[in-house]
């Protein structure tokens, strides 16, 4: 009995300063973020409480309207990209060949690097050597740099999200990969499965979960971007890449702005989780399908 209250003290001394530290800088924030999303604070002296105006401001606001749409369009292009180019470089990683060791590291080193670093690389690279080659080759449309276009801009963008996060879903769908008995392959060769068949029927019904997992982790990911893109174009040219998050920030902190964008927080929050919830119910209902 001593032994078991021993171990019950050590799990409390464990969890109770990590819930505190939770409390604090997470669900007090939160909190006060709501409160604040109720009255015209401008980050600094005095404000009074306007009720729900703030809501009702975001939904005529153009600027908070043309965020959501730039947010969404990105993240649905880099998801789709994300787990298409993953799913086919894991299958080559899994797959019977030479040093594949070396080659599953190599993929996950932009894992490692931060996302302002990988940014900063890209801005220079979109800014000088892609022109540089386009004037070589003669191209018109890469002689210039897709940052400071506003039709080409988000691209750039896209291409820095996805090539940053190949990498974890690569080592997420290798994993799945290799959950994979092999007995269901040698059943399925005696069936005359191969090819595009075997994937279809055999190793995607099997790799769901984690499908599931690289479609969720993505779409909350890319919606949240914001590293990516104070590095590449801080919401330019004209406002055509700027994210909710990075509207939230600028606006909020800068912008005098902080009730308003408090109440932006809130909305975005809730929509994320929205969305978060109906992908794996979604994908729950698939399995049981499946």
């Amino acid at each position: 009995m001593r032994k078991m209250n021993d171990r019950n003290r050590t799990f409390l001394l464990i969890t109770i300063p990590i819930l505190a530290l939770f409390i604090c800088f997470n669900t007090v924030p939160l909190i006060r973020g709501v409160y604040y999303s109720f009255t015209n604070f401008k980050g600094f002296g005095d404000y009074d409480m306007v009720g729900l105006r703030n809501y009702t401001d975001l939904f005529t606001d153009a600027r908070v309207g043309k965020s959501y749409w730039f947010t969404f369009r990105l993240a649905i292009c880099a998801t789709i990209i994300t787990n298409v180019i993953s799913l086919i470089l894991a299958l080559g990683l899994n797959s019977k060949i030479k040093g594949k060791s070396f080659f599953r590291a190599a993929y996950f080193l932009p894992n490692v690097l931060g996302a302002l670093v990988v940014g900063y690389i890209f801005n220079y690279f979109f800014t000088y050597i892609l022109p540089e080659f386009g004037k070589t080759i003669g191209s018109g449309a890469l002689s210039g740099s897709m940052l400071s276009n506003e039709k080409t801009a988000w691209i750039g963008v896209v291409v820095v999200c996805a090539w940053q996060s190949i990498a974890m879903n690569t080592i997420i769908y290798i994993s799945g990969l290799q959950t994979v008995p092999e007995d269901v392959y040698e059943a399925g060769s005696l069936d005359g499965a191969t090819g595009w068949k075997k994937f279809k029927l055999l190793t995607f019904p099997l790799i769901i979960p984690f499908f599931t997992i690289n479609m969720v982790l993505c779409v909350k990911n890319f919606l949240m971007v914001f590293d990516q893109i104070m590095a590449l174009t801080k919401g330019g040219p004209a406002q055509s890449t700027e994210s909710i998050s990075y509207l939230i920030y600028n606006n909020g902190m800068a912008g005098g702005q902080f009730g308003f964008q408090s109440a932006n927080a809130v909305i975005f929050f809730i929509v994320i989780v929205a969305i978060s919830v109906a992908q794996m119910s979604f994908s729950s209902r698939k399995e049981e399908q499946l």
